[in-house]
C-alpha cells in the first residue's frame, strides 16, 4: 500500500523491521505475532501492513537483508592469491562481522525452517554463494598444496558453523577480547585444514 506523502514511513518500518528482530530472536518466529510487533513499536496492528504484507514478509526480509549486507561486506575485503592469508582474512571477516549482529545471526540460522519454500530457496542461494566463497579459498591451498581437505564444501560449512558458533558464547565484557578470540579460532581454523 502506498503511503502518504508526509507519512513517517522512513521511520516507523525500520522501526518495525527492528521490533520483528528482536521479538523473533527472543521468542521464536512462530511464538511472536503481528499485534506483539505493533505494540512493540506502538502502532495498531493494522497499521503494520502498511509497511509488510504479513510475518512471513517480515522474516525473509530481515534473513534476505541480513545475507544481503554480509556478501556485500566480504565482496569489499582485499583479495589476495594466497590461500593460507585468504582463509585467515575469512576467518576474522566472519567472526567480527557476526559480533555485532547477534540477532541477526540467531534468526538467520534458526529459522530458516520458517520460511515459506520460495523464500526458503532464495535464502538458501545466498548462503551457498557465501559458502562458496570459502570453498574456493579451500580448493586453492589443496590445489597449491597449502591444505589437506578431502572435501571442501563440507569443510567450508564446518568452518563456517563453529566461527558462527561465537556468538552462541561471546561477550564483550567476558574475559577474551575479540582479537583474542580471533586468534584463537584462527589458530583451530588452520590446523583443521593445513597439509
Amino acid at each position: 500500500m502506498a503511503r502518504t506523502q508526509g507519512s513517517h514511513s522512513d521511520i516507523t518500518g525500520p522501526r518495525v523491521r527492528e521490533a520483528a528482530l528482536t521479538l523473533f530472536a527472543r521468542h521464536g518466529y512462530a511464538a511472536v505475532s503481528m499485534r506483539q510487533i505493533a505494540g512493540e513499536v506502538g502502532v495498531q496492528a493494522g497499521a503494520l501492513y502498511n509497511y509488510t504484507p504479513d510475518k512471513q514478509s517480515l522474516l525473509f526480509d530481515l534473513m534476505k537483508g541480513h545475507m544481503d549486507e554480509l556478501l556485500a561486506a566480504w565482496a569489499t575485503q582485499p583479495k589476495t592469491s594466497n590461500p593460507l592469508a585468504a582463509l585467515e582474512q575469512f576467518t576474522r571477516f566472519h567472526i567480527r562481522f557476526h559480533s555485532k549482529r547477534p540477532e541477526a545471526v540467531f534468526i538467520s540460522y534458526m529459522e530458516l525452517r520458517n520460511l515459506s519454500p520460495g523464500n526458503f530457496t532464495v535464502v538458501e542461494k545466498l548462503r551457498r554463494t557465501y559458502e562458496d566463497a570459502l570453498a574456493d579459498i579451500l580448493r586453492a591451498g589443496v590445489a597449491n598444496g597449502a591444505f589437506n581437505v578431502p572435501e571442501p564444501k563440507v569443510a567450508a560449512m564446518a568452518v563456517i558453523a563453529m566461527l558462527t558458533g561465537v556468538n552462541t558464547w561471546y561477550r564483550e565484557a567476558g574475559r577474551l577480547s575479540l582479537s583474542e578470540v580471533e586468534e584463537i579460532y584462527w589458530a583451530m581454523v588452520r590446523k583443521s585444514v593445513t597439509a
